[in-house]
């Protein structure tokens, strides 16, 4: 009977195959050994150090700072009222536009800009009067209400 066909071509392929299989179980083997030689768990561990850098030594136990659970912030709320108990406020009006009917007061205690709309105003406003105001919460933020001109700052300077 007459040989088997077989190219050149695909011998060399076949031959290619068959060393990739044998360096993957070489390769598995190889992995097995290490595992039993002494590569455990210790070895594999990283450590993270004060700064957030990864080391490969555990951290000093004395130098351990504990921490209150309460102190740690998640996030800044933003325009926080620091005080509650003060009902009436003074502050500068900023921007006031009478056409769009809406406007911003910098409020002289802790420099926050609040938003004004002319429903909340006593009396009209423009930009740069010394004012009076309470505030409320609104949906986007805090809202001014009760806002009316400072007469007690604007009789002093006169």
């Amino acid at each position: 009977m007459g040989r088997k066909n077989v190219s050149f071509g695909k011998k060399e392929v076949q031959a290619k195959n068959e060393k990739k299989r044998k360096d993957k179980e070489q390769k598995r083997l190889d992995r097995k050994q290490q595992t039993r030689d002494g590569n455990n768990l210790d070895d594999m561990i990283a450590y993270v150090d004060q700064y957030g850098n990864i080391t490969s030594t555990p951290p000093d136990l004395t130098q351990k700072e504990e921490i209150n659970v309460e102190d740690i912030a998640i996030g800044v709320p933003r325009n926080v009222v620091s005080d509650v108990d003060e009902k009436i406020r003074k502050g500068v009006v900023t921007f006031f536009d009478n056409s769009k009917k809406f406007g911003f007061i910098k409020d002289t205690a802790n420099g926050q800009d609040i938003f004004v709309h002319v429903n909340g105003l006593l009396e009209s406003v423009t930009e740069n009067d010394k004012v009076t105001f309470e505030i409320t919460k609104g949906l986007k933020g805090f809202n001014a209400i009760n806002v009316k001109i400072d007469r007690d700052i604007t009789n002093a300077q006169q």
